[in-house]
C-alpha cells in the first residue's frame, strides 16, 4: 500500500482516534517520531537496567527491529520501515529514542508475519507488524504493553448487497475472506460464523484482488487498513461497519519479543513514557486518525 500525505489527511478527516480496531492470528510526520535521538534518554529514568548500554539487545549499539515485506500503510509508508513514516515506523523510532538509540542505530530485518510469533530464538529485538496480543501467542513469545487498540472492519464494494447489512449476524450469508493468520480471519470464523468457509489469502493484496474479482463478497481487516483500502486503493468500496470480538478483552497490538526477553520491561517503560507525554496519541492522530462515522455492527 502507498499512502500519500494528502490521502492521509483525507483519511484523517474521516476518522477520529482509532483507539478502537485487526491484525494478522494463528491458522490459521509530524512530531518527527522518526527523528534520531541526539543523546538518548533511558526508558526508565534512573533505572540502570534500562540504561542504553545495559540493554539486552542482539547487537551492541543497535536496536534490531523486524517487520514483514511488504509493509502496509497506514502502518508504514512506501514499504520502507526506515523512513519513520506510518504509525508503526513512527512508534518504533519513538521507542528507540526513549531507549537511547539514534535513528541510524535502528536496523530493520524482514520477518514474515506468520513466522514472527513462532516459538524459538529470534533474529530481532522486537517485531512490529500489527501483531495482536493473544493468550495462544503469549505461550511462546512475549509482548510489550499494547500500543494500539484495534477493531475489525468489513469492506465491500459499494454496489454489493453486503453494503446493506446492519449486523454481524447478517454477514453469515455472504462469502467472506481475510489474510491468513490474522485476527480478522479468526473474527470471521468465531464471531460471524458464515455458512460457507471463509476464503483465506496470503496477504491483504490478494484479499483485495479477490474482492475485485468477485471471489468474495467482503473482506475483513483492522479499521485503519480498511480506511486506507476504501479511501485510496479501492475507491468503489465502502466500510460496512466495525465490531469488537465478543467475549474478549479489547484487541491490542503489541511489540513481539522472544520468550523470556529481558528487554520487555524497558520497552514497556518507553511506551509508558510515550503515552504519558502524549506522543502515542499524537502519532495515532497523525497516521491513523480517529473513528467517526463507521457504524458499530451489533
Amino acid at each position: 500500500m502507498r499512502l500519500r500525505r494528502t490521502a492521509l489527511i483525507a483519511v484523517s478527516s474521516l476518522v477520529l482516534a482509532a483507539t478502537a480496531a485487526c491484525a494478522p492470528v494463528d491458522d490459521e510526520d509530524g512530531g518527527d517520531a522518526s527523528g534520531a535521538a541526539d543523546s538518548g534518554a533511558p526508558a526508565s529514568a534512573g533505572s540502570d537496567e534500562c540504561a542504553t548500554d545495559s540493554l539486552p539487545v542482539l547487537s551492541k549499539g543497535k536496536l534490531t527491529v523486524a517487520t514483514d515485506s511488504p509493509a502496509y500503510e497506514p502502518w508504514f509508508v512506501d514499504n520502507d520501515p526506515t523512513n519513520g513514516k506510518g504509525y508503526e515506523s513512527a512508534v518504533t523510532y519513538a521507542v528507540a529514542e526513549q531507549l537511547g538509540f539514534s535513528k541510524d542505530q535502528v536496523e530493520w530485518v524482514t520477518v514474515p508475519f506468520n513466522t514472527s510469533y513462532a516459538p524459538g530464538a529470534k533474529k530481532f529485538d522486537f517485531d512490529v507488524n500489527q501483531i495482536s496480543i493473544t493468550p495462544e501467542r503469549e505461550k511462546v513469545v512475549d509482548f510489550s504493553d499494547g500500543y494500539y487498540s484495534a477493531a475489525q472492519a468489513v469492506i465491500t464494494l459499494e454496489d454489493s448487497d453486503v453494503a446493506k447489512v446492519a449486523s454481524v449476524a447478517d454477514l453469515a450469508d455472504y462469502r467472506l475472506g481475510a489474510q491468513t493468520g490474522t485476527t480478522s480471519l479468526t473474527a470471521i470464523r468465531d464471531v460471524v460464523k458464515p455458512r460457507s468457509a471463509p476464503l483465506v489469502f496470503e496477504d491483504t493484496n490478494a484479499a483485495k484482488q479477490a474482492l475485485l474479482n468477485d471471489q468474495v463478497d467482503a473482506i475483513l481487516a483492522d479499521l485503519p487498513t480498511a480506511f486506507y483500502i476504501s479511501s485510496v486503493e479501492i475507491p468503489d468500496s465502502t466500510i460496512v461497519g466495525q465490531f469488537q470480538v465478543q467475549g474478549a478483552d479489547q484487541e491490542k497490538f503489541g511489540l513481539l519479543f522472544e520468550k523470556g526477553s529481558d528487554l520487555v520491561p524497558c520497552v514497556d517503560g518507553a511506551l509508558a513514557a510515550l503515552t504519558e507525554d502524549g506522543t502515542i496519541a499524537d502519532l495515532q492522530q497523525q497516521w491513523l486518525s480517529d473513528v467517526v462515522d463507521v457504524p458499530a455492527l451489533p
